[in-house]
């Protein structure tokens, strides 16, 4: 049976991740900081194979003892501050664990390192935000970085450390330049999802307007279910590489809005959404959209989810939970 380290279980990617890597046999573990972490429970609900086990990418020696107990075939380095408007906010809180905790991660592995036979491999989750300004449309493998936000510049450190140690030490170390990717489990603070959210509760009358920034930011959003399959092929390949994981398609978030709300059965948002200068970036990337040819070609890879069909899941899973929630009494 194989053995799987993930970082960052509690989110979104750590979720689903999870559920396929234990679909397919593997004992999954959870570094998860604190046991009070009230999404832990979570996990375990919809996963009771999966172990949590504590320690913290701020804390080396943590690392060490965790890679020591788990003796991983695979680790997964999902875990970070990733909403990037925080980032701003929260600048040196996310250069220590978006950015250090991955070079923590990876020393931990190269130090303790599976056997000569079985080293350990390992998964940077690295994001289109180290693209930020971006040099060329699409974008790929190669594009320069340009990172426009601290959550950018902490990507970019977790990735160039990723393929130092790769070329230096011989670790098996992939890294997945994942583009945004979406899902009913994104966090409330994710445009995406506060858009389905807001759009359900004011089809039950729980609420009148939605408060937007930029409706002009224009991403390439995919399947968050879709996306760890690829993280999963990356370590099953004999050599180690970097791979963009995208849809090639690219939407704004006013055609996000236009969409849910004709889910919904509206004829129109704009009655509906007001602007607030308050969630607009210090720093803009108006435009991200990617090439992910060579996941194609090399992994087999390519999203089966619709730009359309994700929004449809996130509303009408939306539109489930607050129903519930008004018919328990909860609102």
């Amino acid at each position: 049976m194989k053995r799987a380290l993930v970082t960052g279980i509690t989110g979104q990617d750590g979720r689903y991740l999870s559920q396929l890597l234990t679909s397919k046999g593997y004992q999954v573990f959870g570094l998860i900081h604190g046991q009070a972490n009230p999404k832990a429970r979570l996990v375990i609900e919809e996963n009771f194979g999966v172990e949590l086990v504590e320690g913290d990418l701020r804390d080396f020696p943590s690392l060490i003892a965790t890679v020591e107990q788990v003796q991983p075939d695979e680790v997964y380095n999902l875990g970070a501050i990733s909403f990037v408007q925080l980032s701003f906010k929260q600048a040196e809180l996310t250069a220590e664990i978006t950015g250090l905790g991955v070079l923590r991660m990876l020393e931990a592995v190269r130090i303790v390192g599976g056997s000569e036979r079985n080293p350990t491999r390992f998964y940077q989750a690295s994001s289109s935000e180290m693209f930020g300004k971006v040099r060329e449309t699409p974008q790929t493998e190669r594009t320069p970085f340009h990172p426009r936000s601290p959550y950018g510049v902490a990507k970019v450190f977790g990735h160039d450390m990723t393929v130092n140690y790769r070329e230096s030490y011989g670790l098996h170390a992939s890294s997945g330049i994942l583009f945004n990717h979406e899902s009913e489990r994104r966090g409330l603070e994710f445009v995406t999802r506060k858009i389905t959210n807001s759009l359900a509760r004011i089809k039950l009358g729980l609420q009148d307007t939605i408060s937007l920034g930029n409706l002009e930011s224009a991403r390439d959003w995919g399947y968050a279910g879709d996306y760890v399959e690829a993280m999963w092929l990356m370590l099953q390949q004999d050599e180690p590489d970097d791979y963009v994981i995208a849809t090639g398609e690219t939407h704004t978030i006013r055609e996000f809005l236009d969409v849910a709300f004709r889910i919904a059965g509206y004829d129109g948002w704009e009655p509906y959404v007001t602007h607030d200068t308050r969630f607009n970036r210090p720093a803009e990337v108006d435009l991200l959209l990617g090439d992910a040819s060579k996941a194609r070609e090399k992994l087999g890879w390519q999203p089966k989810v619709t730009f359309e069909e994700l929004v449809r899941r996130m509303y009408e899973a939306d539109l489930k939970e607050e129903q519930a929630q008004f018919d328990t009494g909860r609102h």
